[in-house]
């Protein structure tokens, strides 16, 4: 259950594609991290053995502040031995999974393309969301119109355990054939500069 001013939400982080460190293939020890904000985060387990395809299926649960909130971060990290490694993130619009015509209970199933701390395409990370107890309620018109002005007019359907992130993060708009390597909605995405609405 949440209050009138949070709503819960879970993740199941499902997998990663072709990830990339200084341009060679992860070798192990990949995760992931949902956050909401500095405060509010989770983490998968490192997976020891997918390398640069890693495999994970848990859920993480976060909370999120509404109706302000318009994006939940998704980051793919590495463990080296100097300690965590960023490998690509990405900003999941609130838009997504919560204000369209479905239920907030409704389960999504989502790919994005990762950029890493250059802003340079790095992978893709496979999972989906829903809102645990939401119900049939819907964010207000306000606050939809309010995503869709933030991140330049697009409309899609459908404690931190590692660094911090000090690059703006690039929010995602669906791209048309993308592939994925799981069984679920949407293709691949890429993103669009929070500050801009031009394609990247």
């Amino acid at each position: 259950m949440h209050s009138a001013g949070t709503r819960t939400l879970e993740f199941t982080i499902l997998s990663a594609e072709d990830l990339r460190i200084d341009g060679r293939p992860v070798k192990k020890n990949a995760f992931a991290v949902v956050r909401t904000d500095p405060s509010n985060s989770g983490s998968t387990r490192a997976d020891l053995d997918g390398g640069s395809y890693p495999l994970w299926n848990e859920k993480v649960v976060v909370e999120m502040s509404m109706p302000m909130q318009k994006s939940v971060t998704v980051e793919v990290q590495c463990r080296v031995g100097s300690g965590n490694r960023v490998v690509g993130s990405v900003a999941v619009p609130v838009s997504e999974f919560l204000g369209g015509l479905t239920p907030e209970d409704y389960l999504h199933f989502l790919s994005y393309r990762l950029r890493d701390p250059r802003g340079v395409r790095n992978g893709i990370v496979n999972f989906s969301v829903r809102v645990i107890g939401g119900g049939g309620g819907n964010c207000s018109a306000a606050a939809r119109k309010n995503v869709g002005a933030e991140y330049g007019g697009f409309s899609t359907y459908g404690p931190s355990w590692g660094a911090q992130s000090s690059w703006r993060l690039q929010v995602g708009v669906p791209v048309a054939g993308g592939r994925s390597n799981y069984g679920g909605g949407g293709g691949a995405v890429t993103g669009v500069p929070v500050w801009g609405s031009s394609r990247a």
